[in-house]
């Protein structure tokens, strides 16, 4: 099997794909567990190593009949893209598709029995499932469905990788070989006003993988952390707003970068997307909204006339209600968007030597270069603050200063 820089995209129309793509150098075809296949990199990242030659067991998030879910539509015509070109390259047949709700224990350990069943050993556990919730910490404190929401944001972005990875540990210890990669963003770095949850549940994970990296180095297996850009885990996922507390963190009072207007300017530039609701908005991808995301009211009667008074936070995001939706990018903005992510996971996955921690792209870089730089200033006063409490740091400091005291105390 040759390693091939840049593989041929499976069908007309798929989407381009990143013309330096490199997979490490390895003596036969690796076997990935993905635990969101349908998502657009799930999607993406399934095309280029059916391409490669690798095999494949990608989860598929269970059908949910409140809400019709475009990446299960998306994922649907991918395996008829595969289907198509099934007589030229067999790549249905590296392929496994299993229900996997990475919140159940039970499903995680399915998903890497079936790899284990089907093509007999779990060379790379990647974890890319992810959601986001949109609110200041006050406003999701508001209510038992917000409070419900927080927790179902660890569930999702934090238990369930841990699920997963506690799974497949087992089979890697039995393999003495392995690679587990954590897909995450610079919000696991650096705080975000308007994403306190979702930055906390990326923090929880990277401190889970940076303890437990050591706990099973002994065993060959590795563990890596991609930090993207913040739009790839935000607008390749489901993303739900609970309501403002107006005016309290309206733009005009609170200039706090809320990432609620932040999405707010980005969705009311995409097509299906009108600005000035009073409603729940769905994606044109996403089918009607189901009534059971869309309940839950700030109850203040004069939200309305705050929020028209403030003409800048009358978006999407900014509804009465509980919001949830799928940004409407088309496949070609995601093949975009997700370029460079693809590519950092094909050149590291299953890679001999790989980094504990990678950071895609220019803009993270800069990111996490200004926060360390940031953490370095605070550092100095840190050690100020810490030498002056330490009093057995310096027993013969602590002795002159007695004397002295006693000196001028006889005086």
């Amino acid at each position: 099997m040759t390693d091939d820089p840049s593989p041929s995209p499976l069908a007309p129309g798929s989407g381009p794909l990143p013309p330096s793509s490199q997979f490490p150098n390895h003596d036969g075809p690796r076997v990935w567990v993905l635990s969101a296949g349908d998502s657009p990199i799930g999607i993406s990242l399934t095309r280029q190593l059916l391409a490669h030659g690798d095999h494949v067991v990608t989860g598929i998030t269970p059908s949910n009949p409140e809400r019709e879910d475009p990446r299960r539509v998306n994922f649907d015509a991918f395996l008829e893209e595969l289907s198509a070109e099934e007589g030229q390259n067999g790549y249905r047949e590296r392929l496994e598709p299993v229900e996997l709700d990475i919140r159940m224990m039970s499903d995680c350990q399915v998903a890497i029995a079936t790899a284990v069943a089907k093509f007999g050993k779990v060379d790379i556990l990647f974890c890319c499932s992810s959601q986001a919730i949109i609110g200041a910490v006050e406003e999701l404190a508001v209510s038992e469905r917000t409070q419900a929401l927080v927790r179902d944001q660890f569930e999702t972005n934090y238990f369930g990788p841990v699920n997963l990875v506690k799974a497949v540990l087992p089979q890697m210890r039995k393999q003495k070989s392995g690679h587990i990669m954590a897909l995450g963003g610079i919000t696991g770095h650096i705080g975000t006003p308007g994403l306190g949850v979702y930055c906390a549940a990326g923090w929880a994970l990277e401190g889970f993988c940076d303890s437990i990296a050591y706990e099973i180095a002994p065993f060959n297996i590795r563990v890596t952390i991609l930090q993207c850009n913040i739009e790839i885990g935000i607008l390749s996922n489901l993303v739900t707003s609970v309501p403002p507390l107006y005016p309290i963190y309206s733009r005009s009072i609170n200039h706090a970068p809320l990432f609620r207007g932040i999405m707010n300017d980005i969705l009311s530039r995409l097509p299906g997307i009108s600005g000035h609701v009073e409603t729940p908005v769905q994606s044109p991808m996403s089918g009607p909204s189901p009534a059971s995301l869309s309940s839950t009211s700030t109850g203040n009667p004069e939200t309305h006339h705050e929020r028209s008074s403030v003409d800048s936070d009358l978006y999407p995001l900014s509804a009465g209600n509980i919001v949830s939706l799928y940004p409407p990018l088309s496949p070609a903005h995601l093949d975009v968007l997700t370029a460079e992510t693809i590519h950092a996971i094909t050149a590291i996955g299953g890679h001999e030597n790989p980094p504990a921690r990678h950071i895609v792209g220019a803009e993270s870089v800069a990111s996490v270069k200004e926060k360390l730089k940031t953490v370095s200033e605070e550092l100095e006063d840190f050690i100020a603050c810490s030498s002056a409490v330490d009093i057995g740091a310096d027993e013969n400091a602590m002795r002159v200063v007695s004397e002295e005291t006693t000196a001028q105390a006889s005086s």
